[in-house]
Order: structure tokens, then C-alpha cells, then sequence
């Protein structure tokens, strides 16, 4: 058989099926597509190539980035198969249309099925053993007119281990019943029943009700699968996982054969005609309803996964663009009892000034003492914010530090900030290169102070999945989950932009453009040679090349440099637009920039030319009026009631403010400083009806609840948000 290569690959289509999926013009598609394959980054195209794409957001851009790779890995799927059909010499005309105008994976890989090389399978020992003509006849269904047994005797063959008529039978039974499996139109009729009329069915397992007793509700548990939550299905799945559930798909199994045994066993005169009755029911019971389970729990599980990935991406975003508290000088407390509360100063830029320990929770309780050596941490450093890590003894230090504030009337912010991945960065390599010399809970109290600073700056530092702000996060698909929350921090990084003399590579390597790589030569280079006065000194950097600087130079900020422009979104390539703006006022540059007043009195259709459209001009006017704008919020603390420490001190119809923490399908949790955050469920966080938890709260709001049930035994809080408006 002569080699044959399949192209299945076609541009023009994939972008057609791409721009009615998403309901974008296929121009749109085009020109991202183009710039994507040109290796431009997508907050790149999204900012600064909005001529060509016409407005498409990022967004957009990464569906259109993803249904690319798809139909391209659909392609690259189809001509594999259509290879090894080929080789196989049986590849029809017909077969081939099939595959290559086929756009579902799942049908593609129904079709290959009989063609797949084959594992041990009843029927291969069948074959093997010469029964395949038999199942042939049968297939038929054609009357014989004489007994079964003069049918069934010429393919006994004992040295080929077929002892009698019986296992001649069952042979051939047995490999109709693999041949009618991998009917598609059969199979696909089955999923459309599972898909429409299917439950979902899970159980405890005999022994585990006491193990398994966090998973009760779904001990005896049913749902159709066209209505199962993503958030129930992961935990059904990772209940089953952990050994203590069943779960299985049910469908009505009356129903489905009376409707499929007239279609493969559809002569009653045929002499075997309650055999393939018989066959029919095995082939269903063996081999479509399992085939069809992990079909339906595949959709199922890769709905759930994209749903929690998708509720976890939206969370990360909103922590990590939660409110800066600002370049002042911080103090971070990373409190403790047996061993004391780490403490760290670090300046406005965030750099390492001191650290001591303090122990003002048991067992010691030296009060006075601590609040002496804190007293004289603020006087001499002139410290503006406390940042207190929430975990253990959290609440006590935080009710120390702020009795210490109230007594001596000082001028300083407490705030308590979530340390969720703060002792997995304090023993990373990263920590031990920037903080060499100190101990794992100093580098811990730094980072809690950096935290409040510029959360950005410092979280971008730790895995994503350390955060605490997923739901599920170890159950979903790991390389989706890293791509999207990958996605998210560089969109982050990219829409506030980044000091290039103050960055740390962790942050660096999140610009369009850069990279790990490339971050940590940045830094090298700034070692060596001090700040970078103006963009294009960047271009001085080993292995920095125009591409990577064209990516890179628009998010990148310098402060106090030698161009005023260099300290804006407008992108380097733009800056003679500004110019021809200036000269039009008859001002400097320098003078433009951040004058909002002079900005105003331009029009932008008057310095629209080849090279920048529109949309570019209306970006570099809005910038003009205030360069660098940071688009986070303004800093705000949420304020703990006073006396509530512990869960016994709570009390049904209290009214409380908290931080929400994390955001779910099912509802949101909040912090009200008590150590066990509280749920707000779906139905009791607005007064009006909504869809998800996300459209009225984001991680990091501060918001009052209402004290609706306290569960000690459980450690679980009932709170209402719409009660306490």
C-alpha cells in the first residue's frame, strides 16, 4: 500500500465555522488569526491592534485562539485516522467524505472505531477462532430452512477451541455483538437518549457511611443529566475517586431495547431469532451502555471542569486586582501562638528594612512587651499600614494591634489579609534567592505586608492554585486550568502595567512579550547597569529582540525617565502621534502629558493617517488626560466587629462585615474574623433573582451579612447578605 498524506485542514472554513460559532465577521476572525500565527500576544492585539481586528477584546481573542487550535487538532486527528484506514486498505470513498467533513471529535472517533487496532476482546478470540463467517450469516438474518445444529456443526472445531455448537454460537454472538456496538447511528441514538432522558445515579458504598459522611447527600442520590450542577457532578466524582461512592449514568432500559432489538433483530421467522435477541441485550448491557457512560460523564466532567475553571479564573482576577494599599510603609504580621508573631518592615518601594518577634497570644501573653517593640517599630520607621496574616491566632493579634492603636491614638491602618499560599512562597527557591538571609516565617511576614502594598505584585509570585480561590481546582483538568488562570494573570499584569526599575522577574515574566526567561535578563541587566531611563534602553538587553520589545514596551512603565510617554499605555510605535498633538497646541510633549485639559481640545479624526486608525487615537487621548492610570480600586478595609473571635461568639441575627473570600457556582464565602468563613448561599445574596453568585459579588468585596445558623459541631456559618442591606 503506496504512503498517502491527508490535508484536513482548511483555513477558510475553520474561520467561517469559528465566526458563526462566536457571531464575529469572519474579517474580524481573519485578521486575529493572522496576527495570532505572526506570534503577537493577545493583550498586545487587544490593546494596541484594534484597527485590524476591528475592537475584538481579549476575551474574543482567546475563543478565537482556542476554537483555532481545536479545529487544527481536529484536523491533525482526522488525517491519522484517515492514514490508518488507508493503510489498512480499507478506506472507501464514502468513509473518507465521512471523516473529513465530520467537525464533532466524538463522531470522528465513533466512525474509527472498527478500524481502531484492536485490544483482547471476546469477538477478536471469536475471530481468531474462524467464527467470523458464521456471524456473517447471522447478521443476515436469513431463513436456513434446517436446524440450527446443521448451521452451528461445521464451524465446531475443538483444536481451534470451539468444543460444541453452543460455543460456536456464542462465538459469532459474540462478535455481532461488538460489530452492532460500533453502529454510529446506534450509538449516537443512545447518547441522545442519555443526553435527554439519562440520570445520573450515585451511592454510598456497604461499609463507607461513616467515612463517607461529608458526601450524605449523595448517598441515595439522583439527577438527569441534561440539569446536573458542575459542582455536584465534581463531587460525586471525587467521592467516587476517594472510594466511598457509586456513580453510574441510568437509563430506562425497557424503553431503549424495546427500541432497539426490532432494529438489530428485526426477523421473528429466522431460526436464531431468539438468540439475537439475546445478543442484543449483551450487546447493550456490556458494551453500548458502558461505551455510551463514558461518553456522557466525558461531556460531563469537561462542562464541569470548563464551568470551575472558569468560576476560579474570575476569582483569581478579582484578588489579584484587589485594591493596592499604596508605596507605604508597611508592617506585616504573621501571627502565631507557641512561636510568636513574625514581624516584618518593609519600605514604600517593598524593600526589607527589619524584623523581630513579638508573642502577645498564649501561652506567653506578654502584652506590654509586644506592644512596646510594635510602638517602637511605627515611631521609627513612621509606618501608615499593619497588614496581619488570617490564619493561626489571626484574630487574637489583630485585636492586640488594634488595642494598641486605639490606647495611644495612632495614626495607622490595620488591615487582615489572606495569607492562602504565603508558607508555599516563603519555601520556594524564589523566596530563598530574594531573601537569602532569613528565616521561612520572616519571608512569610514580608510577603504579607508586599500582599497589602500591590497584591498583584506579590501573588503573581505564587502557583495560582495555592491562591484558595478555586472551587475543585485539584479535580478538573490540570493543563486547562493552567492555561486559563495563566491567561488571567497576564491580562491582569497587562491592563496596570508594570515598573520596569521596580518589578520583580516573577511580575516581569507575565508581560506580553517577556517571559520567565527574558525577566530574569531584564533584572540581570538592571543589576548591573541601574534603572532603565527609557523604553528603548530595554533594547540593550541580551536576547531582547524588536519582536519581543514591540509585545512588551506598551505595558511596561518608567517613572521619572527621560521621555514622559515612556510613563503611559501609548506604545512606543504611537509616539509620533503625541508629537503632531503637541505641535498642534503649540506646547511640549512633556507639557501634553497628563494635561486633560489640552487633551480635550483635540479632535481625533485630525490625526487619523495609514499607520493609526481611530480606536488608537481615542485610546492615546484618554491616556494623554492620565498617563498610567491604574485601573484597580481605591484601597478600602473591611471592619471586624470587636469581641468576635470564635465561632461560640457568634449569635443568630447578628449583623456582621466581612471580605468575600471565594466565589462559587452555589453561593460566595465570607470572612467575618472568626476563623471558619461564613456562606452566603445563592438565594440569600441579592433581592432579586439571579443566575450566579458572580453577578453581584467579586472576591475581595467588602460586605455586611447576617448571622443565619451556627454550626459548631460542623464548624459551618450560614450568613445572608440580602438580609443585612
Amino acid at each position: 500500500m503506496e504512503a498517502k498524506s491527508f490535508d484536513c485542514f482548511n483555513l477558510d472554513q475553520t474561520i467561517c465555522g469559528i465566526g458563526a460559532a462566536l457571531r464575529l465577521n469572519p474579517s474580524q476572525i481573519q485578521a486575529a488569526v493572522g496576527l495570532l500565527d505572526e506570534g503577537n500576544t493577545i493583550p498586545f492585539i487587544a490593546r494596541y491592534r484594534k484597527e485590524a481586528t476591528r475592537g475584538l477584546d481579549e476575551i474574543a481573542l482567546r475563543q478565537i485562539e482556542d476554537a483555532l487550535a481545536k479545529a487544527r487538532e481536529l484536523a491533525q486527528r482526522k488525517a491519522t485516522v484517515l492514514k490508518t484506514i488507508h493503510e489498512q486498505g480499507q478506506l472507501t470513498p464514502e468513509l473518507q467524505q465521512q471523516i473529513q467533513s465530520c467537525s464533532d471529535r466524538q463522531l470522528l472517533e465513533t466512525l474509527y472505531l472498527p478500524f481502531k487496532p484492536e485490544r483482547r476482546t471476546r469477538a477478536t478470540s471469536a475471530r481468531e477462532r474462524g467464527l467470523q463467517p458464521l456471524a456473517d450469516l447471522l447478521l443476515r438474518q436469513e431463513r436456513f430452512n434446517r436446524s440450527k445444529s446443521l448451521v452451528l456443526t461445521p464451524y465446531v472445531d475443538v483444536e481451534k477451541g470451539v468444543a460444541d455448537e453452543d460455543a460456536a454460537l456464542q462465538g459469532a454472538c459474540d462478535i455481532l455483538a461488538e460489530q452492532w456496538s460500533q453502529h454510529p447511528p446506534l450509538r449516537q441514538w443512545l447518547l441522545e437518549q442519555a443526553n435527554e432522558h439519562g440520570l445520573i445515579a450515585s451511592s454510598v458504598k456497604r461499609g463507607k457511611q461513616a467515612e463517607a459522611s461529608k458526601f450524605e447527600m449523595y448517598f441515595d442520590h439522583h439527577e438527569p443529566v441534561k440539569r446536573i450542577p458542575s459542582h455536584r457532578l465534581l463531587a460525586m466524582n471525587r467521592g467516587e475517586a476517594e472510594g466511598l461512592l457509586k456513580v453510574s449514568l441510568k437509563l430506562v432500559d425497557e424503553f431503549v431495547l424495546a427500541n432497539i432489538k426490532p432494529e438489530l433483530a428485526h426477523n421473528p421467522q429466522f431460526e436464531f431469532y431468539r438468540d439475537l435477541q439475546s445478543t442484543v441485550e449483551d450487546c447493550y448491557e456490556r458494551l453500548l451502555l458502558p461505551a455510551i457512560e463514558s461518553v456522557v460523564f466525558d461531556n460531563l466532567k469537561s462542562k464541569a471542569d470548563d464551568e470551575a475553571i472558569a468560576v476560579f479564573a474570575s476569582n483569581l482576577r478579582q484578588l489579584l486586582l484587589a485594591a493596592p494599599a499604596g508605596p507605604q510603609v508597611t508592617i506585616g504580621i504573621d501571627p502565631g501562638y507557641r512561636t510568636g508573631c513574625k514581624i516584618a518592615v518593609v519600605d514604600g518601594t517593598g524593600k526589607f528594612l527589619a524584623n523581630t518577634t513579638i508573642y502577645p497570644t498564649p501561652p506567653r501573653s506578654d502584652l506590654a512587651g509586644a506592644a512596646q517593640t510594635l510602638m517602637a517599630l511605627i515611631a521609627r520607621y513612621d509606618a501608615k499600614l499593619i497588614a496581619i496574616g488570617n490564619g493561626t491566632a489571626s484574630r487574637e493579634t489583630e485585636t492586640f494591634v488594634a488595642g494598641v492603636i486605639k490606647e495611644h491614638g495612632l495614626n495607622i491602618t490595620h488591615v487582615k489579609v489572606s495569607e492562602s499560599g504565603a508558607s508555599i512562597y516563603s519555601a520556594s527557591e524564589l523566596a530563598a534567592r530574594e531573601y537569602p538571609d532569613l528565616d521561612l516565617t520572616v519571608r512569610g511576614a514580608i510577603s504579607i505586608a508586599h500582599r497589602l502594598q500591590d497584591p498583584l505584585a506579590e501573588l503573581v509570585k505564587i502557583d495560582p492554585k495555592s491562591i484558595g480561590v478555586g472551587q475543585y481546582q485539584h479535580d478538573v483538568n490540570q493543563l486547562l486550568l493552567r492555561k486559563s488562570l495563566d491567561r488571567e494573570v497576564e491580562s491582569c499584569v497587562n491592563s496596570v502595567g508594570v515598573d520596569v526599575n521596580l518589578a520583580s522577574a516573577p511580575l516581569l515574566a507575565h508581560v506580553a512579550g517577556i517571559g520567565p526567561k527574558l525577566a530574569e535578563k531584564i533584572v540581570e541587566y538592571r543589576d548591573a547597569n541601574g534603572r532603565f531611563e527609557t523604553r528603548e534602553e530595554l533594547c540593550k538587553v541580551p536576547k531582547l529582540g524588536r519582536k519581543a520589545f514591540e509585545q512588551a514596551a506598551g505595558f511596561l512603565r518608567i517613572r521619572d525617565g527621560q521621555q514622559p510617554l515612556d510613563n503611559s499605555a501609548v506604545h512606543p510605535e504611537s509616539y509620533y502621534v503625541v508629537q503632531k498633538m503637541a505641535a498642534t497646541l503649540g506646547v511640549s510633549t512633556q507639557d501634553l502629558v497628563g494635561n486633560g485639559a489640552l487633551a480635550t481640545r483635540l479632535q481625533a479624526t485630525d490625526f487619523i493617517d495609514e499607520k493609526i486608525g481611530l480606536p488608537t487615537v481615542q485610546d492615546i487621548l484618554v491616556e494623554l488626560a492620565k498617563p498610567g492610570r491604574d485601573p484597580r480600586s481605591e484601597f478600602k478595609a473591611a471592619q471586624f466587629a470587636e469581641g468576635i473571635q470564635e465561632l461560640k461568639d457568634l449569635k443568630v441575627g447578628m449583623v456582621l462585615e466581612g471580605v468575600i473570600t471565594n466565589v462559587t457556582k452555589f453561593g460566595a464565602f465570607v470572612d467575618i474574623g472568626v476563623h471558619q468563613d461564613g456562606l452566603i448561599h445563592v438565594s440569600q445574596l441579592a433581592n432579586t433573582f439571579i443566575q450566579s453568585p458572580s453577578e453581584v459579588v467579586a472576591v475581595g468585596d467588602v460586605v455586611r451579612v447576617k448571622v443565619l445558623e451556627v454550626d459548631l459541631d460542623r464548624k459551618r456559618i450560614a450568613v445572608s447578605r440580602k438580609e443585612a442591606m
